[in-house]
């Protein structure tokens, strides 16, 4: 398999910690993207990934078969399935708990990338606060059921909480002023002991 990367994408990692959770990250060879595409965010297609994702966007997987998946979400539950594993749990109330949890940390993350972007790409005199400020009341409000469920984890490993570490890594990464830990201790705790696991240890952003 190949996979399609950035080394600063949460989407990516989530992958990366899925697979090797899995037992599989051995199996997949990283091609990583250009520098233009990671200097131009949404506005760069990556070309590379273009030839077989006309999104040009990370992460997208190759199978050995030729098989092309894009999406974050579809690449783990495939990788999940091809290792016949439980990063989806096979329980019904728990695999539409563990969904929801994905949804809400990939809500967290796509208006994290919105505010970051709003900064970053567009001129200064054409920025809109009232925008900035809403993805990141968002943003805050996720961190917020975070720091509600964070007691109930316990050793919990699925694709739930993977997408949590995956969104708390990126606020570290790209949003340190936040200082995200203030309030919410419960999620503090739980993030520094699941990113002690060699999974996420092991796939570390940046």
């Amino acid at each position: 398999m190949k996979l399609y990367q950035s080394a600063t994408s949460p989407f990516v990692r989530k992958v990366r910690i899925t697979a090797a959770e899995l037992g599989l990250i051995d199996q997949i060879e990283m091609q990583d993207v250009s520098q233009d595409y990671k200097s131009g965010g949404p506005l760069a297609r990556e070309q590379n990934i273009i030839k077989v994702n006309p999104l040009g966007q990370v992460p997208t997987l190759m199978t050995e078969d030729g098989a092309v998946i894009a999406d974050s979400r579809v690449i783990c539950e495939y990788l999940n399935h091809r290792a016949g594993g439980e990063i989806f749990p096979s329980d019904p109330a728990a695999r539409w708990n563990a969904l929801f949890e994905q949804s809400v940390g990939d809500g967290l993350l796509d208006a994290a990338l919105l505010a970051r972007y709003e900064g970053l790409l567009r001129p200064e005199d054409k920025r809109w606060e009232r925008w900035n400020e809403g993805q990141m009341t968002k943003v805050k409000a996720a961190l917020a059921m975070i720091e509600g469920k964070a007691p109930g984890f316990g050793e919990r490993v699925d694709i739930g909480t993977i997408t949590f570490a995956s969104a708390l890594a990126y606020l570290d990464l790209r949003f340190a002023d936040l200082g995200w830990r203030d309030g919410h201790p419960a999620a503090a705790a739980w993030f520094a002991r699941i990113e002690q696991r060699p999974a996420f240890a092991g796939q570390k952003l940046g």
